[in-house]
């Protein structure tokens, strides 16, 4: 067993973190790029956090244009242990309003010309991603935010879209019709990568608007979302805190902590050195 230090991602509206004691931002170096922002470190509770703002402080990064890599191998050279993911949303069902938290448990992958693994020529590795998300920080969160209020889904699939532009209602159907349940910009590759990163990984989706699928109302757009982005991040600050106090001193091993281990498809002999020396701060545990 271990300390806890939680590595958090803030979406659309959150770009800080409130009540952190020893608290400073670092720059972090990272052979990936550029980092989207410099990471806010400190303590509560228990747990060290690293919250970094994955669309820069001041929300100038695209979507499409974040360093996934980069910001999840800068949080792994801080000690970061797992990984919440806090992001808006547009909801894909009528149960799951404007408002409303999705604790997301599964994920269909529709971005492209994205950077998605570590890995690749020299040194290659397949992770299983069956089961995308942990469990046990899943929960936590769901608890946490239903401590505070929140209206909280367990369980939701999220549909991954390029963007930046919103759906088409074509799209919007058709999105319904395969089972997403919420839809975002950037959750992919994020967790793809946390779990190459050997961090379990956890996802609160705010859900701001209905996107384009009902066809009686107006059209999704960016006043809207900000409207509800506002009331949407006061509860997502008091969540991550109540987590955060909410856990216990020591932090158990998980399975995701070594998922590595059955990943690495090159043999030891035919592993390209760059490769390795790149991968020092996701992968290191699993070279040594």
């Amino acid at each position: 067993m271990s300390g806890w230090t939680i590595g958090i991602l803030g979406g659309s509206g959150l770009y800080q973190i409130d009540g952190l004691e020893e608290a400073r931002w670092q720059q972090v170096e990272s052979p990936w790029g550029q980092p989207s922002a410099a990471i806010l470190t400190g303590r509560i509770g228990h747990a060290r956090i690293a919250f970094l703002p994955r669309h820069g402080r001041g929300h100038r990064i695209a979507p499409g244009e974040i360093n996934a890599r980069a910001n999840i191998d800068a949080l792994k050279r801080l000690g970061v242990t797992d990984l919440l993911a806090i992001s808006s949303v547009g909801s894909l069902r009528e149960d799951r309003a404007p408002g409303s938290f999705t604790i997301v448990d599964q994920f269909i992958d529709r971005t492209r010309g994205r950077a998605e693994s570590f890995f690749g020529t020299g040194l290659v590795a397949h992770v299983s991603m069956a089961d995308p998300v942990c469990p046990r920080l899943s929960a936590l969160a769901a608890a946490a935010a239903r401590g505070v209020g929140a209206a909280v889904m367990d369980g939701g699939t999220y549909l991954a879209m390029e963007g930046p532009a919103f759906s088409t209602r074509a799209e919007s159907r058709l999105y319904r019709q395969w089972g997403a349940d919420v839809i975002g910009m950037t959750a992919m590759p994020e967790a793809k990568l946390a779990r190459e990163a050997e961090l379990p990984y956890a996802l609160i989706a705010m859900v701001t608007d209905y996107d384009a699928w009902r066809e009686e109302e107006a059209a999704v757009d960016v006043t809207q979302v900000l409207a509800q982005v506002g009331a949407n991040t006061a509860l997502a600050r008091e969540t991550v805190r109540r987590l955060l106090l909410a856990l216990p001193q020591a932090r158990p091993a998980s399975p995701i902590d070594t998922v590595l281990d059955q990943a690495i498809i090159t043999p030891p002999h035919a592993r390209a050195a760059a490769m390795i020396a790149k991968l020092g701060a996701v992968a290191g545990r699993a070279f040594r």
